[in-house]
């Protein structure tokens, strides 16, 4: 593009300063290449304006929606259910039921002659038997040692991410 074209175009356009304004069409008023010039310019702006865009078709976007849609459905789920976790909290819903039953066997009075047991002498164990120092140090001693065991595991999974 020329010097002359460019200057044109900015006339056209209106980025042209005042002063270069007066300039150019002055130009145009006096000389025949510049007000040929001119008038092709404004005649193909006027043509550029008179396009329409196009758009694409409805069809184009739901098409392409639908890919990014697809394309999020197809990520794995990031939250697993971890099994040993639900196997150690049915273990111990197991074993508190099976304590209550073996409990509640050991305690009913049963009687040869009769169909019915009787429950009225049943009583709590006297928990202040159990949780005497030996036993509340072993229980800390295990809960310890299994926090540990717990924590090497979490330590090595995160070294073995990286």
């Amino acid at each position: 593009m020329s010097n002359l074209e460019e200057k044109l175009w900015d006339y056209i356009d209106g980025s042209a300063t005042a002063d270069e304004q007066q300039a150019i069409s002055l130009l145009i008023e006096q000389d025949e290449a510049y007000r040929a010039k001119y008038l092709e310019l404004l005649k193909l702006d006027q043509e550029f304006a008179a396009i329409e865009l196009d758009a694409p078709p409805m069809a184009f976007t739901y098409n392409v929606m639908e890919a990014i849609r697809a394309e999020h459905a197809q990520k794995p789920l990031k939250v697993t259910v971890n099994n040993t976790l639900i196997k150690g909290i049915a273990a111990f819903f197991v074993f508190i039921i099976l304590a209550l039953v073996i409990y509640l066997l050991t305690n009913i009075t049963w009687s040869a002659g009769s169909v019915s047991t009787q429950f009225t002498n049943l009583q709590l164990p006297d928990m202040k038997r159990y949780f005497t120092g030996p036993i509340m140090q072993g229980f800390l001693f295990f809960d310890v040692i299994l926090g540990l065991y717990f924590f090497d595991r979490y330590r090595r999974r995160i070294s073995f991410s990286k």
